[in-house]
């Protein structure tokens, strides 16, 4: 076994948001020390120094723990009743509150710094792709760089968004450079009112609240961070001679909510038209503000400087279809074509705008159909001014706006809808039962009877249905044939790719244009959706002169590969789908291009993190080679979620783990749970995470497109990470099958009563699930949650010791250690390492010794072996003698975190043992409970 060490490389240290540099921790640290004495003061005010002095006792006893053991804070918490533990619990979880958003505040600082020194991300790469990138390849490049972070709702969120306000307002004010006394008499006003503040849900949010919530964000990202980037990347560019090409949309967002409909029966297709009003009506406010400012500016005349004929005839187009505007600003505007043009597209954002709030009709030349008209109109301001010297002033407030709408439109963010596969064969087979033709019945068809069936009913022009449901059946052939209506299902399945057709046709194409396959497994599950998007008029397909077939639209139609199994056979069903001539042709409609989605958690939860990473690398290769020889580009959608255990880590470093050649300039990835507040709350932050992953996409698609390594010595690493995925999956296995584990799980967590935390408005375990402990029914989500709870994490490192010594065995020693140099061993390494770092089995061990029957331990003791074979492993592998040896900062800062946390566990212990004595449970007891949940959560930062 190689015990060789070597210096970390410099992207595989993770930094887990915090701040690098001593100076800053240092300021941090004293911020931190500020805000906790202000909690301290409120609390002795409101509470009584009792209190206080109650905190103080309990932070003794923890320090006093490694020397006299835990008696003391045991018998401490058995005498509290259950209103002094909630405000205990309180503290501790404020504390942390305060201490994330100073962080934030830190890091913004440290961020911006860096910017300033011309050491941002893009700037760096500016520099690199001007002297290593093809010129060519560059060009084309930047004309298809899209990066699109897609904002969910998955319930990882457990702060409310009244007091996610409150901790903006306190990093606003640390921000700004104050007298000191003005400065404490604010913050401790905001203190005072997050004390004040329930943190706890009073019920469970609708998909509607999280849709006005997470649009919040999605708002001001358009305002403030995604033109800043956009601003950012075209300084740079021109500073290295480049540009982007007219019509480039770099960024632009998305989002779920209101359209992820698997295992949410809270979604429905009505919903997601609201849904949709809602980031619409944000956007058009986005592009109403932008107006009202460049009218401001361009106040250019004609009596000193001409003006193009496009502008002419475009202002009496306008005139013609609002005299009102004409004859309101003309005595003003005569002379000044570009502010009467800004009154112009004022008027009709306005319109539009009132068209979203009352459901009228589209009107053309009065309103706007989505951005592209929009954009027709800048464009024209955009060339005149050019034209006739006003280059630098259309590089002004011109440039920003054309940038802001282009990255976010009229609608804010495109909608995807996600939808099990399952519904679809339901719905098709009422369909197709109704006309009674197929000799065997569409639902007991295999998968070879309904992809002949599917095929050939896309490349015929029949509808299958009246756009009426009065003829259609609800699920037997007898009813079907009476003429009854179909069931709930069925119709709701049916009505949400009407739905899809009227969003277009009020928003435009672009705010709702991808539909996901939850399980697709098989090519019948994509024809599947096509005929049913046929059906909608969402795609046609007509003989072409050549004697094959052509397409018209609208839909990408995208498979979602969530479980190790689904990402295997993903490379064979691409293939499948665009073997298919009727599907080949909608790809083509599409731009040739095919997005698939990559799923992380349940693959992690099925078969462990090592075989789940390695699982979604090779679907990644198999998917690149198979689009590669069909002529179609590749986006991929990776559905991440803020855990190691769910994918998660530093962005910047996961894209550039992926294989070579898999980038190709765009890609989408999943943003939720508690990783949008903390990436996104902050202007400063939000542009770094923009411009890290917007970097590593370019650097990936320019920068490694072929191997950065010889291929023997791929072809030996990938022989080595077999052994390693296959030893991890083995481990992970034995533990996942052991009859015990449900119980073990359910006892051991606190996992059954996150849904009181009302975090989401998705159940937490899937649909028709019973009350019995099975792992099969639990999502992912709270999987992850509640391991990380008792601070045992095994789903951010169980498997991976054993998959090591494996390979070791095997004779792979000298293998591994050259492995640290492929970018994603040293990622999946690198974030191991951090959960390694979090988990702590002496605070597991409380929870279990208290909580889960004696039959149950030997459950424990597997994970506390394989846990000291994994430290064991990754130490090996490490710079250093000890867990984040290679950066001391973010260690000292998880080590503070240390003596704050662990009161909040031996809290849940007790509050999770007294509650589970009684049925109905005192309710200061039960809120107890759910404050440690979510200081805990607060206190591990990445919880799901």
């Amino acid at each position: 076994m190689s015990t060789g060490r070597r210096t970390a490389r410099a992207d595989s240290v993770p930094t887990e948001g915090g701040v690098s540099s001593e100076s800053e921790h240092s300021a941090l640290r004293t911020d931190i020390r500020r805000l906790s004495t202000l909690l301290g003061r409120t609390l002795a005010r409101q509470n009584g120094e009792e209190m206080l002095e109650l905190v103080e006792q309990v932070r003794r006893l923890v320090r006093e723990l490694p020397e006299k053991g835990d008696t003391g804070i045991r018998d401490l918490l058995a005498d509290l009743d259950p209103g002094t533990a909630a405000v205990l619990a309180r503290a501790f979880a404020t504390y942390f509150h305060l201490a994330n958003v100073a962080e934030q505040t830190h890091r913004a600082a440290e961020r911006a710094a860096r910017h300033d020194d011309g050491e941002g991300p893009i700037h760096q790469l500016a520099d690199r792709l001007v002297s290593q990138a093809d010129p060519d390849e560059l060009s084309t490049a930047l004309s298809r760089l899209e990066l699109k972070p897609v904002f969910t709702a998955h319930p990882t969120e457990a702060q409310r968004q009244s007091v996610l306000g409150k901790l903006r307002g306190i990093a606003n004010i640390l921000s700004q450079d104050l007298p000191d006394e003005v400065e404490e008499t604010k913050l401790h006003r905001l203190v005072d009112l997050i004390w004040q503040t329930d943190e706890i849900r009073p019920e469970r949010p609708t998909v509607l609240d999280e849709a006005r919530s997470v649009a919040y964000y999605l708002e001001q990202l358009g305002q403030h961070a995604v033109p800043q980037v956009l601003t950012v990347l075209d300084e740079e560019l021109a500073r290295v001679g480049l540009s982007l090409p007219d019509g480039a949309r770099p960024l632009v967002l998305g989002c779920w909510v209101g359209g992820d409909r698997d295992g949410n029966p809270n979604v429905t297709a009505e919903l997601t038209t609201e849904a949709m009003r809602i980031y619409a009506e944000r956007g058009v406010r986005i592009q109403i503000g932008l107006i009202e400012e460049l009218v401001q500016e361009l106040s250019v005349s004609t009596r000193l400087v001409g003006v193009s004929e496009d502008l002419r005839r475009s202002l009496a187009r306008d005139r013609r279809h609002l005299p009102e505007v004409y004859d309101r600003f003309v005595r003003l505007n005569a002379e000044e074509p570009y502010r009467l043009k800004c009154s112009y597209v004022y008027s009709r954002l306005e319109n539009t705008r009132d068209r979203y709030q009352n459901g009228t009709p589209h009107v053309p030349g009065r309103d706007y159909l989505g951005s592209e008209e929009y954009l027709r109109d800048l464009a024209v301001m955009d060339r005149s001014l050019r034209a006739h010297q006003g280059e630098t002033i259309a590089d002004g407030m011109l440039r920003d706006v054309m940038r802001t709408a282009n990255a976010v439109g009229l609608h804010l963010a495109s909608v995807d809808v996600r939808e099990h596969t399952n519904f679809h064969h339901t719905a098709l087979a009422a369909l197709f039962d109704r006309l009674g033709e197929l000799e065997t019945p569409y639902a007991e068809l295999d998968h070879s009877g309904r992809i002949e069936v599917l095929s050939k009913e896309l490349a015929g022009r029949r509808a299958l249905a009246p756009r009426t449901w009065l003829q259609i059946g609800d699920g037997t052939r007898e009813t079907q044939r009476s003429g009854a209506r179909p069931d709930g299902s069925v119709r709701e399945t049916l009505e949400v790719f009407d739905c899809i057709r009227d969003i277009q046709e009020i928003y435009g194409q672009e705010s709702l244009h991808t539909y996901i396959m939850s399980m697709a497994q098989n090519v019948d599950d994509v024809l599947a959706v096509a005929v049913l998007a046929r059906e909608a008029g969402l795609i046609e397909i007509t003989a072409a002169e050549d004697g094959g077939q052509q397409a018209v639209s609208s839909l990408d139609i995208v498979p979602l590969f969530e479980t190790a199994t689904e990402l295997k056979i993903s490379g064979d069903l691409l293939d499948g789908m665009l073997s298919d001539p009727s599907y080949r042709a909608i790809v083509a409609a599409r731009g040739d291009v095919q997005e698939m989605m990559l799923g992380y958690s349940d693959s992690n939860k099925g078969a462990g993190l090592t075989t789940s990473q390695w699982s979604i690398h090779q679907a990644q290769r198999q998917l690149r080679d198979v689009a590669a020889k069909h002529g179609v580009r590749l986006r991929l959608f990776h559905g991440r979620g803020g855990s190691v255990g769910r994918g998660g880590g530093p962005a910047g470093e996961a894209i550039a783990a992926q294989p070579h050649g898999v980038v190709d300039a765009v890609m989408k990835v999943t943003e939720q749970g508690e990783v949008i507040s903390d990436k996104y709350s902050l202007p400063t932050l939000a542009e770094d995470n923009l411009e890290i992953m917007l970097s590593a996409v370019l650097d990936a698609t320019l920068l490694h497109q072929t191997s950065r390594v010889p291929a023997d010595q791929l072809k030996r690493w990938d022989e080595a990470m077999d052994v390693i995925s296959d030893a991890a999956q083995q481990a992970y296995s034995e533990l996942i099958d052991h009859e015990g584990l449900p119980n073990f799980f359910t006892q051991a967590t606190p996992v059954d009563e996150l849904s009181m935390l009302n975090v989401g408005s998705r159940p937490g375990k899937r649909p028709g699930a019973g009350g019995q402990a099975s792992l099969d029914d639990l999502r992912a989500i709270p999987w992850v949650f509640g391991w990380t709870q008792t601070r045992m994490i095994v789903p951010g490192w169980f498997g991976l010791g054993s998959g090591l010594k494996a390979a070791h065995d095997a004779g792979y020693g000298d293998v591994i250690d050259e492995m640290r140099d492929w970018a994603f061993f040293a990622n999946l390494l690198s974030n191991v390492e951090m959960t390694l770092a979090k988990t702590d089995m002496r605070i597991a061990g409380f929870y279990v010794s208290e909580l889960v029957d004696p039959e149950l331990q030997d459950v424990f003791e597997i994970i506390k072996t394989e846990h000291a074979l994994t430290l064991s492993q990754v130490l090996a592998l490490s710079p250093g003698d000890a867990l984040l040896a290679n950066n001391p900062l973010l260690r000292q800062t998880l080590e503070v975190r240390e003596s704050y946390l662990e009161p909040l566990h031996h809290l849940q212990v007790h509050a999770l043992a007294e509650r589970r004595k009684v049925d109905e449970p005192d309710p200061d007891l039960q809120r107890a409970l759910l404050l440690t949940v979510n200081g805990i959560s607060a206190g591990m930062r990445n919880t799901g």
